[in-house]
């Protein structure tokens, strides 16, 4: 029994100092399975932001073509109830417009004719 307890210390010291010899190799690849998993990590959740915006913009886009469905048959109706208004205020002010635009033209006639009774 002694001789199996010495035994085993000496293997297991063998195997500690085996050990500590790989021990900078073990802990360069644990390192690099920590920087692997590390990235791993952040690549994930970028995908899944990106995902989530992608979502987010199809589902504002689908609410805006809906929104825009609603809305056209109400555009066309105001259209169709302004047109006329439109056109009738047009009526009524255009025989203003040519008066004051003719009203306009005889006051810079009057003012050429008086520059150049000036300048004579």
């Amino acid at each position: 029994m002694k001789f199996s307890l010495a035994a085993l210390v000496v293997v297991l010291a063998l195997a500690h100092g085996s050990q500590a010899a790989q021990s900078p190799e073990v802990e360069k690849l644990a390192q690099y399975f920590q920087d692997l998993s590390a990235q791993l990590t952040s690549t994930t959740q970028e995908l899944v932001q990106k995902i989530q915006s992608e979502t987010f913009l199809e589902d504002g886009k689908a609410q805006l073509q809906q929104i825009q469905a609603k809305l056209a048959p109400l555009a066309d109706n105001m259209q169709a109830q302004l047109k006329p208004l439109a056109e009738n205020m047009q009526a009524q002010l255009k025989p203003l417009v040519d008066n004051v635009q003719a009203q306009m033209e005889d006051l810079f006639r009057k003012v050429m004719d008086q520059t150049k009774a000036l300048g004579q």
